[in-house]
């Protein structure tokens, strides 16, 4: 259980003092994963920057997750659901679409630019609050693989066991503090865990331009 994300950033940046000598580029998804980034960023002085990706809802209740994509629009689907509901491509590509106008407000809204990280042959970092079922940040993984990072890895605090083996599968190495037997949600496993609003994310961001 951790008290906040600030403390599972602290938790999780004990484990990440190995790659102080690497040269690291941190992306971490907002806003959770900001707050959550900030100690490890602050602490080995990393470079960092946000990458946002965004789930895709199904048609007839968006809090159902079908799919996601990133910044650059590169998508993932959760083709067994797509299939059982009988999704048409339409449907899809008009998501993707508007998803991708979101993702893009949001950057300029958060970074000023739409511009994608630099990452060429730097090892990645990707920090979140936790996983769930993953697909928003399997969307991220495979858009960070076509900028070209030399090294990605996944650090997060909590995810159940097999999202952490999914994605052993397809990135470098995967760190995750607490891997739950039984999961049922990422806020279960915080004392606080509140929405961050934007004013937060802006103060925190503040924070670490002027580290």
């Amino acid at each position: 259980m951790f008290l906040n994300r600030y403390d599972a950033g602290e938790k999780l940046a004990e484990k990440l003092e190995k790659f102080k000598a690497e040269d690291v580029v941190v992306l971490a998804i907002p806003r959770g994963g900001v707050e959550t980034a900030y100690n490890t960023i602050k602490k080995f002085n990393f470079k960092w920057d946000l990458i946002t990706p965004r789930k895709i809802g199904a048609p007839h209740n968006e809090e159902v997750a079908i799919g996601a994509v990133s910044m650059d629009g590169t998508y993932v689907l959760d083709e067994k659901i797509v299939q059982y509901f009988n999704i048409p491509d339409e449907y899809i590509k008009k998501q993707v679409a508007s998803e991708l106008i979101e993702i893009k407000r949001r950057l300029r809204e958060y970074r000023g630019d739409e511009d994608p990280p630099d990452v060429k042959n730097k090892v990645v970092i990707v920090i979140d609050d936790g996983i769930a079922t993953g697909f928003t940040l399997l969307a991220a993984i495979e858009s960070i693989k076509k900028l070209q990072a030399r090294k990605i890895i996944i650090a997060v605090p909590v995810a159940p066991s097999e999202t952490v083996e999914r994605f052993s599968k397809i990135v470098d190495e995967v760190i995750c503090l607490l891997i739950p037997s039984e999961f049922y949600a990422v806020g279960m496993h915080y004392e606080s865990f509140p929405q961050v609003t934007d004013k937060e994310l802006f103060s925190v961001m503040d924070k670490l331009k002027n580290k």
